[in-house]
């Protein structure tokens, strides 16, 4: 089955969440739902709405493992709750019991992909997409510590914090990544933040011993 034909995908709700309400997402189209499940103005907005819900999971009802959030997010009145748990936590490289914690984007965002795929025939989105909607649910990448490991592999002493271009080009690279998830935000808010990540990385170097 061709993943972008599911009702998902043509919602922009790839988790489908049903439609409740009393639940005010961010970015709901209109008609907001298409009888039961949710509709979104972006397939980002969508993304954006299955992390935040699956943090709701760990933040007020205290499900911290695989097998607890499926339970939930997919209950064995109408699902295969067992054969969902062992497709989604090996892509999180966990066992169906063990703790992860949804404030990580290294655990958040296999989940909301293993979800994705299994809702919606195996359909994946390009990298940047998942960033923006994690960024936009506020568990961005982790800029700052991938700019901060490039500090740490560029040269030795303080003088390594003035690397030249060559330097720069460096953590440019291999800092792309996270940054690239930032391009969803407001021009100004994601200089911004660059500009803060590089600038916690120069006093945290200039801060450690020689």
């Amino acid at each position: 089955m061709d993943p972008k034909v599911t009702r998902g995908y043509r919602n922009r709700n790839p988790g489908n969440i049903e439609h409740v309400p009393a639940n005010k997402w961010q970015g709901l189209a209109d008609p907001p739902t298409d009888g039961r499940f949710c509709r979104f103005t972006s397939h980002e907005f969508g993304i954006r709405a299955l992390a935040a819900l699956l943090v709701t999971y760990q933040d007020r009802h205290k499900l911290r493992t695989p097998r607890a959030i499926i339970e939930r997010w997919a209950p064995k009145v109408e699902n295969d709750t067992a054969a969902y748990v062992a497709v989604v936590a090996p892509r999180i490289g966990v066992g169906p019991d063990d703790a992860i914690d949804l404030h990580r984007h290294t655990h958040l965002r296999p989940l909301v992909e293993a979800i994705i795929a299994h809702e919606c025939a195996g359909l994946t989105y390009p990298a940047a997409v998942i960033g923006r909607a994690l960024t936009m649910a506020g568990v961005p990448p982790a800029a700052p510590e991938t700019l901060r490991q490039v500090a740490t592999t560029t040269g030795t002493g303080r003088g390594a914090v003035a690397v030249g271009a060559a330097g720069v080009a460096t953590v440019a690279a291999q800092a792309a990544p996270a940054i690239q998830a930032l391009g969803g935000l407001a021009p100004m808010i994601a200089i911004a933040v660059i500009l803060a990540a590089i600038l916690g990385v120069l006093l945290w170097r200039l801060r450690r011993p020689a």
